[in-house]
């Protein structure tokens, strides 16, 4: 007869009755929906608490999986062991695991196909009670329905050996990658929110030298970023929280994060060689304004296609001159160009930019994807919806309209003061609000230059 792994945390992390289960999961998931659009991503990072905790953030990352009914038939499941010591990655020895939406069949063939690394062993004990695994499976089968699982608890092994584990089991179209992981552990809430943003910038750049500080999951999470680097993904942050948005103590909280791995074409992959492009346009066009040489960039099919950018400029570490577009209207080559130059000489704040300076400033480009509303009846509901170092946000009352880019959450980490201070550059006390307010929101692309 085969064994089965029963549900260890149904009732605890998630509802046991499947009938409450189930409209949990519809509810939200339905949330999540008009903020991530249906796409077709590789892998997934998605947070483990109580679903009271980080259920909305996780719900970001699987409503990204949009036809994955029927096409998605099997889902390769890493998580840290919290509970049981495991050195390298532990295979369970059931082969099924059950929760109160019913039972999923393990993926013998894949498991077999990963038995002779040496870092693969098989361990009852390791999956016995561990909740990292267990809370994504309803979230899976309510949006995926039958699939096989190849479900692996992550001990102590390096970025390398999970991404070879990885390599084995990697397929196609048909196999989705979960990594499980949260991020910090309890630090008050503005230093959780530093921690959590710095490491989001750690994944978006595939630094696979993430800590268990950082994420809990940092084993895992190492290994995908291998893989990712070596498939030509990229990552997407979906969403950024902790436990005092939810149901938290402020003083205690644990961060949660979402991403989706997603394979880019030339026309939308933010990767190293797009950034270097825009990088050398924005210079370029400094250079050249202030009578230095500047070789020109290469050109670029994709640098024709409309397109809206901010760029930023910084000496020493400070500010110098930041000035971009909202919207697109017009080829991103110009936009970039002009915005360029702008943030150099008639950035309202600062002197224009001298020659002398022109070698210490380091530019940054900031590629934004189209604003969307956000709907918000009072302030509380504005906070609520806001996420920390995903959001860009546009504020607009009257004629009172400003913007904030993702990066000023670094500064502003704290939701209520991002926007008193966003509604302070409109020229408003930092306690407006009215009826009449208008958010909406967009995200970003973000290249740097080094340091010299």
């Amino acid at each position: 007869m085969p064994t089965t792994r029963p549900a260890a945390v149904a009732g605890l992390f998630y509802p046991d009755r499947p009938a409450l289960l189930r409209q949990m999961l519809d509810d939200m998931l339905a949330e999540a929906g008009p903020a991530a659009p249906p796409s077709r991503p590789k892998a997934l990072i998605v947070p483990h608490a109580g679903y009271v905790y980080s259920g909305a953030v996780a719900a970001s990352a699987y409503a990204r999986l949009g036809d994955g009914r029927g096409r998605i038939r099997r889902v390769v499941l890493l998580g840290p062991t919290h509970r049981v010591p495991v050195r390298g990655l532990a295979l369970p020895e059931a082969e099924r695991f059950a929760t109160p939406l019913g039972e999923i069949r393990l993926d013998r063939a894949g498991m077999q196909r990963l038995a002779d690394l040496p870092q693969i062993s098989a361990s009852a004990a390791a999956h016995r009670m561990e909740h990292s695994l267990e809370v994504q499976l309803p979230f899976l089968q309510q949006v995926l329905g039958d699939f096989l699982l190849l479900p692996l608890a992550v001990g102590e092994a390096t970025a390398a050996e999970v991404a070879e584990v990885l390599e084995r089991v990697w397929g196609g179209d048909e196999t989705l990658i979960v990594i499980s992981s949260d991020l910090s552990h309890f630090l008050p809430d503005a230093a959780a929110r530093k921690a959590d943003g710095a490491t989001v910038d750690a994944i978006l750049a595939l630094d696979s030298h993430l800590n268990h500080e950082q994420a809990c999951g940092a084993t895992p999470i190492n290994g995908l970023l291998l893989a990712a680097r070596r498939h030509g993904l990229h990552p997407v942050v979906l969403d950024v929280r902790n436990s005092s948005d939810t149901a938290g103590d402020p003083e205690r909280v644990v961060g949660y994060a979402a991403f989706a791995f997603e394979a880019g074409t030339d026309a939308d992959q933010p990767d190293a060689e797009k950034g270097a492009t825009l990088l050398r346009l924005a210079r370029a066009e400094i250079a050249s304004r202030l009578g230095h040489e500047a070789a020109s960039p290469a050109q670029a099919g994709w640098l024709m296609e409309p397109g809206a950018c901010f760029v930023t400029l910084t000496r020493h570490g400070e500010l110098r001159g930041c000035i971009g577009t909202l919207e697109a209207h017009r080829p991103l080559e110009i936009d970039v160009r002009e915005n360029a130059a702008a943030a150099a000489f008639r950035d309202p704040r600062f002197m224009p930019l001298g020659r002398g300076e022109f070698e210490e400033i380091r530019v940054e480009v900031s590629l934004l994807t189209p604003a969307e509303p956000l709907a918000a009846a009072s302030e509380a509901d504005a906070l609520a919806a806001l996420r920390p170092h995903v959001d860009g946000v546009v504020f607009e009352y009257a004629h009172y309209r400003s913007t904030f880019l993702p990066q000023v959450w670094e500064q502003l980490p704290e939701p209520a003061a991002f926007l008193a201070q966003l509604k302070r550059k409109a020229g408003l006390p930092a306690d407006f609000w009215s009826e009449g307010v208008r958010l909406s929101r967009y995200g970003v692309s973000k290249w740097k230059e080094a340091a010299a």
